[in-house]
């Protein structure tokens, strides 16, 4: 009998605390769509409403970073680079930077990752990442690749495009004629 009024009493425990969370996660959803930047950074695949506004207040001025690389290595998602004697090689991720914003980075990637794991023909480029590596790796992949993106969205403003391509620009095309 004691045994059942004490989970009687984390049951209600655990409803208040969703209550909760479900109060806080409307306002987080009413306060991004407020903002012109989060509405435009949930446009990203594996990007909701936490990610965005963890995007907004840690990355208050994008335009500080030279490219999505920078930002994304910033956030600690890009391999250390160890170079000796002319030979430059890869280690693993670094993990320096921003803990919590790689964390939500990841763990968005891996429901996209999971996604792809059922679907690969609504994923073909996550397919094709999974058929060359682990699942981890292809979250960390992604997850640079977000950051990346919305580092160009919160500096040249727009939304996310699936398949979009940069502007390819030519050698002679650049070519400065006198």
């Amino acid at each position: 009998m004691t045994a059942r009024a004490a989970l009687m009493i984390l049951v209600r425990q655990i409803e208040a605390v969703s209550a909760e969370i479900t109060t806080l996660d409307s306002a987080l959803r009413k306060e991004n769509k407020a903002s012109e930047v989060g509405s435009r950074l949930e446009t990203i695949p594996s990007v909701g409403p936490v990610i965005a506004s963890a995007l907004r207040a840690r990355v208050t001025d994008a335009k500080l970073f030279e490219n999505g690389r920078h930002l994304s290595a910033w956030i600690g998602l890009v391999p250390e680079n160890d170079s000796t004697g002319g030979k430059v090689r890869q280690n693993g991720l670094s993990k320096k930077g921003d803990r919590y914003l790689r964390s939500l980075l990841v763990n968005g990637a891996m429901a996209v990752v999971q996604k792809a794991q059922k679907r690969p023909d609504k994923h073909p480029w996550v397919a094709k990442l999974l058929g060359r590596m682990s699942a981890k790796q292809a979250a960390i992949a992604i997850a640079n690749k977000t950051a990346r993106i919305a580092w160009a969205i919160m500096v040249h403003g727009g939304i996310y495009e699936a398949g979009h391509r940069a502007p390819q620009y030519r050698a002679e095309a650049c070519a400065v004629t006198g």
